[in-house]
């Protein structure tokens, strides 16, 4: 089964940058799509951004403008950079990954900003 890890997290001050990494076991080609979605502390999982296979790409309108999907094919790497980062993105964020039968998941990374 493939795995995604994730990697990257930490405490940063608000505005500050972080660079969040996805690693997947196999080849990112079987995705139809990967992306990420975040769980701030007690509240539900929510999508930050998505990449498809031609490179679009869809961000969360509050992310928009700051944070940065991109992909390694031949790394199997997805990354989230994150700019201008504020104390309400603190969260655990999720990779994932979608073929056309299931999604993937990684174990999540924790981004903790301070104010």
């Amino acid at each position: 089964q493939v795995q995604l890890v994730e990697s990257g997290g930490g405490l940063v001050q608000a505005g500050g940058s972080l660079r969040l990494s996805c690693a997947a076991s196999q080849s990112i080609f079987r995705f139809n799509a990967m992306g990420w979605y975040r769980q701030p502390p007690g509240k539900q999982r929510e999508f930050v951004a998505s990449i498809v296979n031609s490179g679009i790409t869809n961000y969360a309108d509050s992310v928009k403008g700051r944070f940065t999907i991109s992909r390694d094919n031949a790394e199997n790497t997805v990354y989230l950079q994150m700019n201008s980062l504020k104390p309400e993105d603190t969260a655990v964020y999720y990779c994932y990954g979608r073929t056309q039968y299931v999604n993937y998941w990684g174990q999540g990374t924790q981004v903790t900003v301070s104010s």
